[in-house]
């Protein structure tokens, strides 16, 4: 049960003993540096066709062909894991959705259960804990104390994340989709940087997403446009202000550039209402792929035309796979009640809340503390709370797509956990299930330990994760996964958050003065090795405070050896009804990256 303290420790002995490779070099011709995160984007997707930009990138650079989400593969867990170079169990950002404690929410939202894609959320979580509810410095926080001018671009959450504790505009500057709109709604804008937007001829409020943003209903498709206009605001900020002006402040600088497409086309696309047939790969989502791809190679056209191109490290990478959203279960009691707003016999919004309200016979209430009469057409949407008082509930469930988190908040926790397993094993809709070390060893399910979710964050600590099963779609690829979801949206979108091959296969790929060119990289990386690889090439000094650390992904930069890893696996004891969860994960240089996790058939890329 101990196995994220021990790889913790290998971790950060493996970082400490490289810390003279490249640092000395940069340190006295520091490079720029540019995350570039295409939202949800699918390793296998990416074509010189589809994405003509992100493949001549990394047919130029580096191509990291083993790469990896970190689990839960939703946004903000990975956007903690970009910006820190920190595993989840240090970062504390366990999903989109997490219960933040007993105390409420007061707003956005009035409840214990709350969503990281929110500036006003992220500034009441760092107030909850000590000014940085990550309790990791950042990368560009890490830029910015050494000199480097900073900025962060692109979708509302994430993008702030990156710099979490700038909160008053006056550091590295924060452009999102609230940009524009009065604190703590939005970050705010230095007054230089708001008039230089303005002079550029661009609107200083950030636009909306316009028709891109309608996810449509049960009975009614959703969108076939992709995040067109506010990306291309997004891209001119970067491109006609802030390139031009990191140039005259002629220091270093670190951007990160955050796209929400294709994530939030794939969720909203209309190809495929209620069929699991294209799913996300219709036209709309390929149209969304094009839009990141103009994106990134306007960007890079700006460095030229500035002379930045040859001083400045590029890594691009997504926070996670995709998968098309499935809504059907055959032992799900809440697939036999009727809803207005749900398709017939398909599971609703909350399924996992509803069924277990059901086998536990407690009453169900939303995450706001609102009672959910599920007999009268009504359910959950997006996160629950099971007890008499909600107020003081027994269990919170926070809804994230792929996955979903349980807390159990009641007096014997151990108890509780042990009635809750074999009622999720049942299902045939679970499909992964780790649990809180603390709660013993428990038959079907691994401790969070195993994939670094324990370790020394400042949020509660989730004691169930449940992965929803998934397999392969008529395409045979990982590009068609489909994921049983936990989602408002329906059957056909795009959703993702699962342990699948899938979610977890994220796109990823390096360019720059300090990247080897040409180089096909055959090592798992993931996420958290992005800002200590990058600080690494520009002779930045990052502070760790947790010990699940990301390493450097030394085979990558120039000069690097390359790196051995071995294929492994780790399997629990099987409950009596036959349920095992066993997880297949590769380690290199001390560092595990995981692959996939589940009961064998039921989690597509788990070996049997």
């Amino acid at each position: 049960m101990g196995l994220g303290k021990s790889v913790g420790i290998v971790v950060a002995l493996a970082l400490g003993a490289g810390v003279g490779l490249y640092g000395q070099a940069s340190a006295q011709q520091p490079h720029n540096i540019i995350v570039f995160v295409a939202d949800g984007l699918r390793s296998g997707i990416v074509t010189p066709e589809t994405m003509p930009a992100l493949a001549a990138l990394r047919a130029e650079g580096v191509d990291f062909q083993n790469s990896h989400s970190l689990y839960p593969t939703v946004t903000t867990v990975n956007a903690s894991a970009i910006a820190t170079g920190h595993y989840i169990g240090d970062t504390g950002d366990f999903g989109n959705v997490i219960y933040v404690g007993p105390d409420k929410m007061d707003y956005p939202v009035q409840g214990v259960v709350a969503p990281f894609e929110d500036d006003a959320v992220l500034t009441q979580m760092n107030a909850r804990y000590a000014g940085n509810y990550l309790d990791e410095v950042t990368l560009l926080a890490a830029a910015r104390g050494q000199g480097f001018s900073t900025a962060a671009v692109g979708k509302l959450g994430p993008t702030s994340i990156q710099d979490v504790t700038q909160r008053e505009g006056t550091g590295t500057i924060v452009i999102d989709d609230a940009t524009g709109l009065k604190a703590p709604d939005g970050v705010p804008l230095a007054p230089d940087v708001a008039a230089a937007i303005k002079a550029a001829g661009l609107a200083v409020i950030a636009p909306d997403r316009g028709l891109n943003g309608d996810a449509g209903a049960f009975n009614m498709p959703g969108v076939r446009v992709a995040n067109v206009e506010q990306q291309d605001w997004f891209t001119k900020v970067v491109t006609d202000v802030l390139l031009p002006r990191f140039k005259a402040a002629n220091k270093p600088f670190a951007l990160v550039y955050w796209s929400r497409d294709p994530d939030g086309t794939q969720h909203n696309q209309g190809d495929s209402l209620n069929q699991l047939t294209p799913g996300i790969n219709g036209p709309t989502t390929m149209a969304a792929l094009k839009n990141v791809s103009n994106d990134l190679q306007r960007i890079r056209d700006a460095l030229k035309a500035q002379g930045l191109d040859q001083t400045t490290d590029i890594m691009v990478t997504a926070d996670h796979g995709f998968s098309t959203a499935s809504k059907q279960s055959q032992t799900s009691a809440s697939a036999k009640l009727s809803y207005p707003d749900v398709a017939p016999g398909f599971l609703p919004n909350g399924f996992l809340a509803i069924d277990l309200s059901v086998a536990l016979k407690l009453p169900l209430w939303s995450g706001s503390g609102l009672a959910i009469e599920v007999k009268d057409g009504f359910h959950p949407k997006g996160s629950a709370l099971l007890g008499s008082d909600p107020d003081h509930p027994e269990v919170a469930i926070a809804s994230n797509g792929g996955t979903d988190l349980i807390y159990l908040l009641g007096a014997d926790r151990k108890a509780m956990a042990q009635r809750l397993i074999p009622l999720l094993t049942a299902q045939d809709y679970t499909g992964t299930l780790f649990v809180d070390d603390a709660l013993g060893p428990i038959p079907g399910a691994l401790p969070m330990s195993a994939i670094n979710l324990k370790g020394g964050a400042r949020t509660p600590q989730p004691s169930i994760a449940i992965g929803f099963a998934n397999h392969l779609g008529d395409c045979g690829r990982d590009i068609c996964q489909i994921d049983i979801a936990d989602t408002e949206l329906q059957q056909g979108q795009g959703q993702h958050g699962s342990f699948g091959r899938g979610d977890t296969h994220n796109f990823m790929a390096a360019v720059g003065p300090d990247f080897k060119v040409g180089f096909i990289d055959p090592s798992p990386v993931s996420n958290a090795d992005l800002a200590q690889t990058l600080a690494r090439a520009a002779g930045l000094q990052l502070p760790a405070r947790g010990k699940l650390s990301g390493r450097v992904i030394a085979e990558a930069l120039k000069g690097g050896a390359d790196t051995p890893f071995e294929a492994k696996a780790v399997q629990s004891d099987k409950t009596a009804d036959g349920f095992q969860t066993v997880l297949d994960y590769q380690e290199a240089g001390g560092v595990r990256y995981f692959d996939a996790a589940g009961m064998p058939g039921r989690v597509y890329g788990v070996k049997p």
